[in-house]
């Protein structure tokens, strides 16, 4: 059988820094765009191009590929060039107070009506009008007195009003000499004083019907001068709002109400005393207060569409608020108290959230959904606020016309898909970010241009092409791909900055691959220390890892850990115990629930591969358990399922497998060799072990062939391999594999159905035969 043992040339992909066509990043012009990530770039032109509902877009992407940068670029550049949308702001309602109207509208009948009322004209006909009430109420009394002096009485004033007082020549008779008057004259005066007493109520009735005139003149007066003060500036307006119905007619309810309260007005300079009670100071506030605007949306310096980013989406942020007013324990609110929220900012724009932040407020979730569904947006307060006495504002939607874009990762999307009957109606569109790129030259270019870009950007000095050349290397290593770039672009960023600084620490002038390597390994080792002491753990011989002889029943496994910022590969030892009995193949971490339903279907896969391959002339009576040792907190994946096998069939054949070769990569029923994912780490960890123990040149590692265009290992395991001290195998079966770990053939069946007697699948299948007889024969025994 034939296995491919991989030169150095298949280890990793090779930046040259002679094809590039540059010296320095500083010769490279900046990147406009954003590379490797057209498909959703199209996406999300199309997104912002269409200006239907329900055509929101969803922003799908790990973090760190430019996701957030690149929606708020090209928002920015659409927004620029789109119209500026239109102020907004919420206004008294004079048939329904506690109902707001929402337009827009600037003020200033505050100041101009106080002052008609101070000018000249004014004060000459209100003068004209009291000096004819004067006048004639003069007159009157004048003639009053007249007919009274001539009837014998005289007129005196007094707090009970005007008196009458009858007179023997010039003088007023007192009460006493009164009553010493004949009887004649007596009942003479008193007739007499009927009639001037008559004359007397129907000259007061006069002089109040004058004063009712007067009064009404007045009142014309003022309401013509109001009217001429408020009719220009409203008509002005509505002239200008000629368009906006709601504006007009708001302004027709502000002319009526100014002139029906026209003296409100009129007091606005008497104020009242700061130490009065509450009711005096409510009594005396300023009445023209409804008449204000209360402006929420202003964009009076505002140039294209409003594109807001939400950072903290609660419910009030977004929607607005109404607030309270406390005065000695009654709490009030108006229409003034209305605040706006980002939503509104955004109105006629674009507005960006991220739903990690907004699935923290559900509540919010459920208002965007909302405000999408109904085109409108709508101030209230969802909580309850105690001691509100003055009844809760309910302020008019405003109608909504904006673009909502989310920012989330791709599980999050396919969630809200499945679960959220509104998500896939209201966000059609969804701009999807990959994790890498093509490694073609033109990308190539373009990372450099955006290496150049950065360092402008940042004031980073620039790379040369041995340091671009360097961080394309490392882009492909996170991409786990030769010919692929990753556009996590946070973590390349975070490596230009580390390199520059490295540079500048050695007085160096440009970054050059030395940097870029060293950045690289430093930010390894600040976090590799619990890589570190497992490795001493396996040194010591606390962890049991062998890496010489040969052992039956017994591989090394590879697989990978995660801990946050870095992720390492380890070997396992993994066994297999085989015996006559009918358990099948027993998984020990399933039995003891520490392992993951990917591992337990690979494990079930091994049964389906021994019974085709060699139960096809008799039941496999086979109880066998798997186990990976010193092992403590679970494990999943399948891609040690190749191993298992090999464990398995090394058990089964009672054929010793080599311990300095470790093993990755799953396999189907079939007996093919699947790929895997960490290749990288797992290899590099095995390096580790077998490097403390001093390299004898036999050591190895066994990989799914289809894993080696995942290949950029470090230069340490890439000078390894060169120097024949290491050695890396492609496996395509596991015919391949336990040839190479046996050094003895798999076997192939002959034309009679039989695998060669010298061969490994020949020993197994004799096992299993023994194996069945021996059930066989317990089956007879208990019959």
């Amino acid at each position: 059988m034939y296995y491919k043992e991989l030169a150095v040339e298949d280890l990793r992909n090779v930046c040259n820094p002679a094809v590039l066509s540059f010296s320095t990043t500083k010769e490279l012009e900046s990147l406009d765009g954003i590379i490797g990530q057209g498909r959703a770039a199209a996406a999300m032109e199309f997104g912002l191009a269409i200006k239907r509902t329900g055509y929101n877009i969803y922003v799908a992407g790990m973090t760190g590929t430019g996701r957030s940068s690149y929606t708020r670029s090209i928002i920015n550049k659409i927004a620029q060039h789109e119209k500026t949308p239109e102020d907004w702001c919420y206004v008294y309602n004079f048939k329904t107070p506690d109902k707001p109207i929402a337009i827009n509208l600037p003020k200033s009948l505050k100041v101009k009506i106080p002052k008609a009322f101070e000018g000249e004209e004014y004060e000459k006909q209100k003068n004209d009008i009291i000096q004819f009430y004067q006048d004639k109420s003069t007159q009157l009394m004048e003639d009053f007195n007249l007919f009274a002096k001539e009837k014998g009485f005289v007129i005196k004033k007094s707090e009970q009003g005007i008196m009458t007082i009858p007179m023997i020549g010039d003088k007023p008779i007192e009460e006493d000499a009164f009553l010493k008057l004949e009887t004649e004259e007596r009942k003479r005066i008193e007739e007499d004083s009927l009639i001037v007493q008559t004359r007397l109520l129907d000259s007061m009735k006069q002089i109040k019907e004058i004063e009712k005139s007067v009064r009404e003149k007045l009142e014309q007066l003022e309401g013509k001068i109001a009217l001429s003060t408020v009719e220009q500036p409203v008509m002005e307006l509505k002239d200008k709002y000629s368009l906006y119905k709601n504006v007009v007619e708001y302004l027709q309810s502000v002319q009526k109400d100014i002139i029906h309260n026209i003296e409100d007005f009129r007091e606005l300079s008497k104020t009242a005393d700061e130490g009065a009670l509450l009711p005096d100071r409510i009594a005396n506030r300023d009445h023209t207060k409804k008449y204000h605007i209360n402006l929420i949306v202003d964009r009076r310096d505002a140039v294209g569409a409003p594109v807001i980013f939400e950072a903290n989406p609660k419910y009030h942020n977004l929607f607005g608020k109404i607030e309270y007013e406390s005065n000695m324990g009654v709490v009030t609110t108006d229409f003034s108290k209305i605040k706006s929220g980002s939503i509104h900012a955004a109105n006629g724009g674009y507005i960006i959230i991220n739903m990690a932040d907004l699935m923290h407020n559900p509540e919010s979730w459920e208002g965007i959904k909302r405000a999408i569904k109904t085109n409108s947006i709508t101030v209230e307060n969802i909580y309850s606020i105690p001691g509100i006495v003055s009844g809760g504002m309910k302020p008019q939607p405003i109608p909504l016309n904006i673009k909502i874009v989310l920012i989330g990762s791709a599980q999050l999307y396919q969630m809200l898909y499945n679960y959220d009957e509104d998500f896939r109606k209201l966000f059609k569109i969804k701009a999807d970010f990959d994790i890498d790129m093509s490694s073609a030259d033109e990308n190539i270019i373009k990372y450099a241009k955006f290496i150049s870009s950065h360092c402008e950007k940042k004031e980073l000095m620039h790379f040369d092409n041995t340091g671009v050349a360097a961080v394309v290397e490392y882009s492909r290593r996170l991409a786990e791909h030769k010919h692929k770039l990753s556009t996590r672009f946070n973590d390349i960023v975070e490596i230009l900055i580390e390199a520059d600084a490295w540079a500048r620490i050695e007085g160096a002038e440009t970054v050059t691959a030395f940097y870029v390597k060293k950045a690289i390994k430093e930010k390894y080792y600040r976090s590799n220390r619990i890589e570190e002491k497992l490795q001493e753990f396996i040194d010591t011989g606390v962890i049991l890892i062998s890496t010489e002889d040969r052992v039956i029943g017994q591989v090394n496994g590879l697989s990978v850990m995660e801990f946050g910022d870095i992720s390492f590969g380890k070997p396992s030892r993994i066994t297999a115990v085989t015996y006559a009995g009918e358990k099948g193949i027993v998984n020990i971490e399933r039995e003891v629930e520490m392992s993951g339903s990917i591992h337990d279907k690979g494990v079930l896969i091994l049964s389906g591969y021994l019974g085709e391959k060699f139960a096809q002339e008799f039941p496999m009576s086979l109880s066998a358990s798997v186990c990976f040792e010193q092992l403590y907190d679970g494990v999943e994946g399948d891609s040690a399922s190749s191993t298992e096998l090999y464990a398995l069939l090394s058990s089964l054949a009672e054929v010793p497998i080599k311990q300095n070769i470790a093993v990755t990569g799953s396999v189907n029923q079939k007996g093919e060799i699947q790929p895997i994912g960490g290749v990288n780490e797992k290899i590099e960890g095995f390096f580790q072990t077998c490097k403390a123990r001093g390299l004898k040149g036999n050591e190895g590692v066994m990989i799914p062939h289809q894993n080696v265009v995942n290949l950029m290992l470090n230069d340490e395991v890439v000078e390894a391999v060169r120097q024949g001290n290491f050695h890396i195998y492609a496996i395509k079966d596991v015919e391949e594999g336990i040839e190479l770990l046996t050094d003895m053939p798999a076997g192939c069946k002959n034309e009679k159905g039989e695998y060669p007697e010298e061969s490994i699948f020949y020993k197994v299948q004799k096992k299993l035969e023994k194996y069945a007889r021996i059930m066989e024969d317990i089956e007879e025994q208990e019959e």
